[in-house]
């Protein structure tokens, strides 16, 4: 189990590094527009991204 939780993480830092690589004003861009929002639609944007997450784990196991 410790090994597929540190493959699951290691797999989300490669995408996460994707973006900023490809295309770093894009990047910056979105973080300018994030600072902008509220603390409940940024709690929003991280609950959906949970709840996709799970359902995509649901989908494929």
């Amino acid at each position: 189990m410790t090994t597929s939780l540190l493959v699951a993480f290691a797999l989300m830092l490669v995408l996460e590094g994707l973006v900023p690589f490809l295309a770093p004003g894009i990047w910056r861009d979105t973080f300018r527009r994030l600072i902008q929002l509220s603390d409940g639609q940024i709690r929003f944007v991280g609950l959906t991204s949970m709840l996709v997450g799970i359902v995509v784990l649901m989908v494929f196991r």
